[in-house]
């Protein structure tokens, strides 16, 4: 299993340094230095998520990713995701083609609806429209990648390409492509109909509940006649390691409880409280946050339930200290991809 790390580029205040605010220069310094670290310790991909929202300073992804690529040798860098239904597919190639090319083929991109809708009025796009947006454009975007002459229609939501090559061409060929989805069957359902490799976010509830997602998901790939060595797996989730159980849980506890909780208001949900956050950290529970060992435990055992090839551990939800980030890496680099890698016999 490929063990890889993902981030929002949060930038909240530390509820743990005084409800000190970084300046986004700050932040995305510090991010920098995070991924480096994943990278010399080994981890196989960092994903980064667009948001247009003062709570997140990655709006331009590919632009930190490949200030990253500069800086790291092997780990692949991913968006976590593209807000693919309000951009411009040939610019998506574009930037991830360039990407490529300065990280020397560790480019990839993953394709999501988003959880957010601040990206559709500011680029003037209808909230009706949701759907329809990310289906053309991706179909777009699978033309795109086949390189050389593009030749698409074009229809309610793209501008037609007549016959025109799209520069600069990726080392890889072609360029890796994820689908994300949240829970959404449908979604789901559209991966394996274009035989997309799948992640699934797991936020909350309990993740057993999402192994009908992953058996629809297979079984319609194999109806459609897709290999199945090709329909790769990943599981991704809330998380937060350090040495001792209790103690992660009472340095991720406040800031995470804080970045719920803002969200949930958005959306009408009540706040959230200690007593369900540490249920969450149960064994059967959605979040990765304890010590090495219990993280460890928790990815084996939805391995069993999944078997999948990928897991994406979002560090962090709301702004933790900085070092504190970085001794999680050091433990999930130094000792739990290490016992993974050993039980599953990567």
């Amino acid at each position: 299993m490929e063990l890889g790390l993902y981030s929002f580029a949060e930038n909240t205040p530390d509820p743990l340094n005084g409800g000190h605010l970084q300046s986004p220069a700050e932040r995305l310094r510090d991010l920098i230095e995070e991924i480096e670290l994943a990278d010399q310790l080994g981890l196989a991909f960092y994903g980064l998520g667009e948001h247009h929202r003062p709570d997140y300073v990655a709006s331009s992804p590919v632009t930190i990713l490949a200030a990253a690529a500069a800086r790291t040798k092997s780990i692949r860098l991913s968006t976590a995701v593209t807000v693919l239904s309000s951009e411009d597919p040939v610019r998506v190639y574009q930037q991830f083609s360039t990407l490529d090319l300065i990280s020397n083929g560790r480019a990839e991109i993953m394709a999501g609806r988003g959880s957010f809708i601040e990206s559709f009025p500011l680029f003037g796009l209808d909230l009706d429209d949701y759907d329809d947006l990310f289906e053309e454009k991706l179909e777009m975007l699978l033309e795109l990648r086949k390189g050389g002459k593009v030749t698409w229609a074009g229809s309610k939501h793209t501008n037609a390409i007549p016959g025109i090559a799209v520069y600069p061409e990726p080392i890889q060929k072609p360029l890796p492509l994820w689908i994300a989805v949240g829970g959404t069957p449908n979604s789901v359902a559209r991966a394996a109909y274009y035989g997309l490799p799948l992640m699934i976010a797991i936020i909350g509830g309990r993740p057993r509940q999402f192994m009908p997602l992953v058996d629809l998901y297979r079984q319609t790939g194999a109806k459609v006649g897709h290999d199945a060595s090709l329909m790769k797996v990943g599981i991704s989730g809330h998380g937060f390691i350090a040495e001792d159980s209790q103690d992660a849980r009472d340095v991720a506890f406040p800031a995470h409880n804080a970045t719920m909780s803002r969200i949930g208001a958005e959306r009408g949900w009540p706040p959230g409280t200690r007593a369900q956050f540490d249920a969450s950290t149960t064994p059967e529970g959605a979040y990765y946050i304890g010590s090495p060992q219990e993280v460890i435990d928790k990815i084996l055992l939805q391995h069993e339930w999944f078997k999948h090839d990928r897991f994406g551990l979002q560090l962090s939800v709301g702004t933790l200290p900085h070092a504190k980030v970085m001794k999680a890496i050091e433990l999930y680099g130094t000792v739990v991809k290490p016992a993974i890698d050993k039980a599953l016999g990567s």
